[in-house]
């Protein structure tokens, strides 16, 4: 299982786990990313948050959080 950090630009990848507190869980499925999810990273660049594409919506998430999340990459 990969963290959502690894995962590079145009990868493909299904939630796996979701870590943290209640809270971290709770605003990060209330956005819609839940386990089974599948998300395509549209940016990684360090120093700089994320940009997935997921449920037909692009989010921002900063890279503490996004350790957080446990996923499996996936081929298209």
């Amino acid at each position: 299982m990969e963290i959502l950090t690894k995962l590079r630009k145009g990868s493909v990848g299904k939630i796996k786990s979701i870590g943290g507190n209640v809270h971290f869980q709770s605003r990060i499925t209330s956005i819609g990313l839940t386990p089974g999810s599948v998300i395509e990273v549209i940016q990684n660049e360090k120093k700089h948050p994320l940009l997935i594409y997921s449920r037909d919506t692009m989010l921002a998430i900063n890279r503490k959080d996004a350790e957080q999340i446990g996923l499996e990459e996936i081929s298209r």
